[in-house]
């Protein structure tokens, strides 16, 4: 209770949930949310120094203050319970967002029912249509690797018969095995040859007495690391989410001492001399219909004026030609829409994001069409599933697997027009012909749910971003280019968010920008079907060759043909 009787506005809402460790059972998590909820009644409940608060002598006005405090205390217990409930399925349950008929509370390890017999039925003559069935067993290993023939054969003494005669070899039998060479370190010695002329010693020529080849162009100058080290120590950092600390153990392992600080060395000078070939990707990624826009949270622990613990942000846009899409990553130490408003400033065409507000500037863009995303609107109302704590009774479908199944109608057909890769105008006709109702009637049902569910509620909240978000999420059926989710985006900056588990942060804002251009390129090789290791190792060996715009483009191409 504030001073003068005014009520604390921190205490109009149900505290949030503390469950962040996993160690709480379900015993455990009730009591806390019955705890919790005590604590929010009594911050609800009027202080006794209150002189506008008296209880009634009447016991039936008694009864009435208790039964609408019990109401209360249930309809705020249960929202606390939901969250709980969502929260132990976070942290225990299946991360997939398929819905299955059980998928919210674990299967018991012991006390298990003894499965009841199974009424004897008489059996029916079942017709199978005809099939080709395939062949079990294991698949042939690829034509393409390298074959070495082990031979074994029978010792000379074997190969008498009994009769005298030596046998004669009528055929083989072949088995094949997998073997690997672990990782071999070798060392190139660039050997120069030095001239002079014995004749004359250099007296008659005007140039240098002593004449040897020119060093060869290096990426990293008066380095160790050639451009095929410097291409495997960031495919394991940035595909393969290996710090370079454990990289440094695989080292020693081979006998190589290299230190993370000169690995983190090598990766902030490349990402240097990759930002001419970073400026190209950017006009490629802006050139084209649609930019995908997302951001997910980055530790930088040496920012100026900032805590270590100060939460930063990797911001990445996908765009360009949908046949050869861009991606680029940026560091930014803010999650604000300024961010996307100066990388999106002069471009014409559509912009896909989810729901967060910071996006929001994009309605009143003149030149951009703001697309929202179908997938985030599903993962609410799956999360509402996730949260009702119990399974459903298979012939009772609650409002969020009501939701669930609509949405997954419109999906079923996004599928079928990928199988049969239909042209952008077949994909427009389709969808207005079967996905625009389905969307209307979708719509209309949201809006009849959305005055009989509780606002504060999941189900609530689900509903009401749905609502909220129509606009946006309806634009995609305008252009059969589009796609109804911002996946594109999502996936593509999920390896930095595996890679984010593992090495956890990065040392400082020059670090966390080199990581970006780097994520970048590799990236945009992967979403063009190239082999990110051969890929970088091509690029590094030609790209100190490379001075002016026009050479960039043609030693540096990131659409270039496949190779291997």
């Amino acid at each position: 209770m504030a001073a003068g009787g005014a009520r604390d506005s921190s205490a109009e809402c149900p505290p949030s949930t503390p469950l962040c460790h996993g160690f709480l059972g379900k015993k455990d998590a009730d009591f806390l949310a019955f705890l919790l909820a005590i604590l929010y009644g009594c911050a609800m409940l009027p202080t006794m120094e209150s002189t506008s608060f008296s209880l009634p002598d009447d016991v039936a006005a008694l009864k009435q203050i208790i039964a609408t405090w019990e109401d209360r205390y249930a309809k705020d217990t249960g929202f606390l319970r939901e969250q709980i409930r969502l929260l132990r399925s976070q942290i225990f349950g299946r991360k997939s967002e398929k819905v299955m008929g059980c998928v919210v509370d674990q299967v018991p390890l012991f006390d298990e029912v003894a499965p009841e017999e199974p009424e004897e039925q008489e059996a029916a003559e079942i017709t199978i249509s005809s099939h080709a069935r395939k062949k079990p067993g294991r698949r042939p290993l690829p034509e393409n690797l390298p074959r070495v023939e082990v031979i074994h054969d029978l010792a000379e003494e074997e190969k008498t018969c009994g009769c005298g005669c030596m046998k004669s070899r009528i055929g083989e039998e072949v088995s094949e095995q997998l073997d690997i060479i672990p990782a071999r370190i070798q060392v190139l010695r660039h050997v120069r040859y030095k001239y002079a002329c014995r004749q004359c010693e250099g007296v008659e020529d005007d140039g240098p007495t002593v004449a040897i080849a020119p060093v060869p162009v290096q990426l990293i100058p008066k380095s160790i690391a050639s451009a095929g080290l410097v291409a495997y120590v960031l495919t394991a950092k940035f595909v393969d989410a290996l710090p370079f600390y454990r990289q440094e153990s695989q080292f020693k392992r081979l006998g190589l001492e290299i230190s993370r600080a000169t690995m983190c060395n090598w990766t902030i000078k490349v990402a240097t001399i990759c930002l001419p070939l970073l400026e190209l990707l950017r006009r490629e990624n802006r050139s084209g219909p649609l930019i995908n826009v997302d951001e997910t949270t980055a530790q930088v622990l040496v920012e100026p004026g900032r805590a270590p613990t100060t939460k930063s942000y990797m911001w990445i846009f996908r765009g360009g030609d949908p046949s050869r899409p861009a991606l680029e990553f940026q560091y930014h130490q803010s999650r604000c829409g300024d961010v996307a408003s100066a990388y999106l400033r002069g471009y014409k065409g559509y912009v896909q994001t989810d729901g967060y507000a910071g996006y929001d500037f994009l309605d009143h863009s003149p030149n951009v069409v703001h697309v929202g995303c179908w997938a985030h609107v599903r993962r609410k109302f799956v999360d509402v599933i996730r949260a009702a704590g119990k399974i459903r009774p298979q012939n009772k479908t609650g409002i969020a697997e009501e939701a669930v199944a609509r949405i997954g109608r419109i999906y079923a057909i996004e599928r079928s027009m990928r199988e049969r890769k239909l042209d952008p105008d077949l994909v427009y006709q389709e969808r207005q012909e079967k996905v625009r109702p389905l969307l209307d009637d979708f719509h209309e049902w949201l809006k009849r749910q959305a005055p009989q569910t509780p606002p504060k509620s999941l189900l609530g909240k689900a509903i009401s971003y749905a609502l909220h978000q129509w606009k946006r999420l309806v634009r995609y059926l305008n252009d059969g280019r589009l796609r109804p989710d911002n996946n594109l985006a999502e996936n593509a900056i999920r390896p930095f968010v595996v890679g984010r588990k593992n090495w956890l942060f990065s040392g400082n804002p020059e670090g966390a920008k080199a990581s970006a251009t780097l994520y970048s390129l590799i990236e945009t090789a992967k979403a063009n079907g190239l082999e990110p290791y051969w890929y970088l190792r091509r690029l590094f060996e030609r790209l100190p060759f490379a001075s002016t715009e026009e050479e960039y483009r043609g030693y540096c191409q990131v659409f270039c043909v496949k190779y291997s």
